[in-house]
């Protein structure tokens, strides 16, 4: 007769997991101790950026809208959401090591025919049924225990995931405001320089009334002021458009924005060598690195699960109960009954389903590393290319800067001449027009500067670090 094995033989065969276990893999390329596109110590520095890295513009309204945004976005609770749902899913998995109990009691009244009724024995009594079961799976070959193992791994990627959200959000919020500041000094500087044309077209018309000048210079003046004048509303319905972003990343809608967003946005400015670090600590920072690993290491943990299938699984049980005709009855001896034992399952003779899905995993773990692979080839890329753009976008900056500083003397010469009579107005209004493009490039330059700043901090992957929060609701109070 077949006999379950003693309980310590049963708990040595629960020590052999079945399944690799997991081993952390090796970044696909060697980090570099600097990125290829670091600029001269003056722009960055091989400091570690900081968590909070939006305080280094010491702007207490960003400040303040930031920790409005970790505390009230609306992306970021469905990620807290979903790191819930994963939490849950771990305590679920866990719950399988423990044994579980059922307690089930039944009642009623029953009718034998009378060919099943004993002479003497009434047909017609009361039946009372209960009893506490309790079970417990020995996990023999690792099933629960890898099966933990995966969820653990999939909190801690969920973990990251929302670290991840945060970084963007966070980014966003920063680029939101930025472009808030930077599109009110484009549209101040086009409304100078409307000004400025202006004030060329009534000299152009005095020139025209004394019959120095022709109707084409008056008319090429008022074109070049329009033209001017006409890049404004596109400017204001983008600052407009920076509103809205900000209110939907703080959780508000546009008229619950606060005053001073609409007036006291300026334009950010760094004032230090940018933060950036290295490629070694810039893979142990990114949120999306990190998730991608624990991914790996979960996805690695379920090859065990499936593996687990094509081996036994033994369970201990054991109940009492009573069984009677009648309430009075269901307490006594003979109505009394208990059982224990072990129960041992095993589907031996077709495998191939089994089979099929620790392929099916061993698949999935294959992508899930190729997948980690490629989130640090991206993180590389994605770090290179917004340094690159911002150190690129530096000196496009300073060559419009000297231009517009030579444009605006070619103005001052050419008004003079102009009052000398040794120029017609069209000198002045091709000077001018030299001045207002070269001019609206630099303010637009100086707002890519930002934005690329702000693309590179991303991409550096700060911002997702427990204290790198400030107090909420400080840009409200302002």
């Amino acid at each position: 007769m077949y006999r379950i094995p003693s309980l310590g033989i049963l708990l040595a065969l629960a020590a052999c997991t079945v399944g690799p276990d997991y081993v952390t893999p090796k970044p696909p390329v060697a980090s570099a101790p600097a990125f290829i596109g670091s600029a001269s110590p003056a722009v960055t520095s091989a400091d570690q950026p900081a968590g909070n890295w939006w305080q280094l513009y010491q702007d207490p309204i960003l400040d303040g809208l930031v920790a409005d945004t970790l505390a009230a976005n609306k992306d970021i609770a469905i990620a807290a959401a979903n790191l819930d749902k994963a939490r849950a899913a771990l305590r679920g998995v866990r719950g399988d090591r423990l044994p579980s109990a059922t307690f089930d009691a039944r009642g009623g009244y029953q009718r034998l025919p009378s060919i099943q009724s004993l002479p003497g024995f009434s047909r017609n009594n009361g039946v009372v049924d209960g009893g506490i079961s309790i079970a417990y799976e020995v996990d023999l070959f690792g099933r629960i225990s890898r099966g933990i193992e995966a969820a653990r791994g999939d909190v801690a990627a969920a973990d990251a995931d929302r670290d991840a959200v945060r970084v963007a959000i966070v980014a966003e919020t920063t680029r939101a405001y930025a472009d808030l500041g930077s599109l009110a000094e484009r549209i101040r500087v086009a409304r100078r320089i409307v000004v400025l044309v202006d004030q060329s077209v009534k000299l152009t018309a005095k020139r025209y009334e004394a019959g120095r000048a022709t109707r084409l210079n008056t008319a090429r003046a008022a074109t070049l002021r329009d033209q001017v004048r006409a890049s404004v509303p596109p400017l204001e319905a983008e600052r407009d458009a920076a509103l809205y972003s900000l209110a939907l990343l703080t959780g508000r809608t546009p008229r619950d924005l606060p005053p001073t967003i609409h007036t006291g946005a300026t334009l950010l400015h760094l004032d230090r060598p940018l933060p950036v670090g290295d490629g070694r600590a810039l893979l142990a920072r990114r949120p999306d690195v990190r998730a991608a690993e624990r991914r790996l290491a979960a996805q690695t943990a379920r090859i065990g699960v499936a593996t687990a299938d094509l081996y036994p699984t033994i369970s201990l049980g054991a109940s009492v109960g009573s069984t009677s005709t009648g309430f009075g009855n269901s307490l006594t001896s003979s109505a009394l009954r208990f059982f224990t034992g072990g129960l041992l399952s095993w589907n031996f003779l077709n495998q191939e389903a089994a089979r099929a899905n620790i392929d099916g995993a061993n698949a999935d773990t294959a992508a899930a590393l190729a997948g980690f692979d490629q989130t640090i080839l991206q993180a590389l890329r994605e770090t290179e290319t917004a340094l690159s753009a911002f150190t690129h976008e530096l000196d496009r900056r300073q060559a419009l800067g000297d231009a517009s500083a030579e444009a605006a003397i070619a103005v001052r010469i050419v008004r003079a001449q102009l009052r000398e009579g040794r120029v017609d107005s069209l000198s002045l209004i091709d000077a001018e027009r030299s001045f207002a493009d070269t001019e609206a490039a630099l303010a637009a330059s100086n707002a890519r500067v930002i934005t690329a700043q702000i693309d590179l901090f991303r991409a550096l992957g700060g911002g997702w670090q427990a204290d790198a929060t400030a107090p909420a609701g400080t840009a409200a109070a302002m």
